[in-house]
């Protein structure tokens, strides 16, 4: 599949809620999801792919604040994150499309991750990431 982001191979979608341990729980004993990586505020699950090549992950995290205005990360707030080893690439490549992708990926030294931000028309929070610690399952080889 040819995408505008190179190398994409997963996706995580992440769920921010004050109550984390009781919404960890659910996922972890309620529904079964295997937990992939725990970063501490937040711990991600595998839920689709296959346990060799797993694609499709949910990340529950604790909320940065209660529910209120448009702050993605508070309770009830939603962030689509594309992963791909080629962050770089993928910036640059939405970056010429004209869409608003900030001057540079960064290194986030508490998630261990490179990653940029930017918003979709609807204003939904889109993420593109690498992880760059151990632990993280390999994508399946691209099509």
């Amino acid at each position: 599949m040819r995408t505008a982001l190179p190398g994409l191979g997963q996706q995580i979608t992440f769920l921010y809620a004050e109550q984390a341990e009781a919404s960890w729980h659910f996922y972890e004993t309620v529904l079964e999801f295997p937990l992939v990586q725990d970063q501490g505020r937040c711990r991600i699950y595998a839920v689709a792919g296959g346990a060799d090549a797993p694609r499709a992950f949910l990340g529950v995290c604790q909320a940065r604040a209660p529910r209120a205005g448009d702050e993605p990360r508070a309770e009830g707030g939603v962030v689509l994150t594309f992963v791909t080893p080629r962050v770089a690439e993928c910036h640059a490549a939405l970056k010429a499309k004209g869409v608003d992708v900030g001057e540079a990926p960064a290194w986030s030294e508490s998630y261990g991750v490179e990653h940029f931000f930017f918003r979709d028309p609807a204003g939904y929070l889109l993420e593109v990431q690498r992880f760059g610690r151990g632990g993280w399952p390999e994508p399946p080889e691209e099509a």
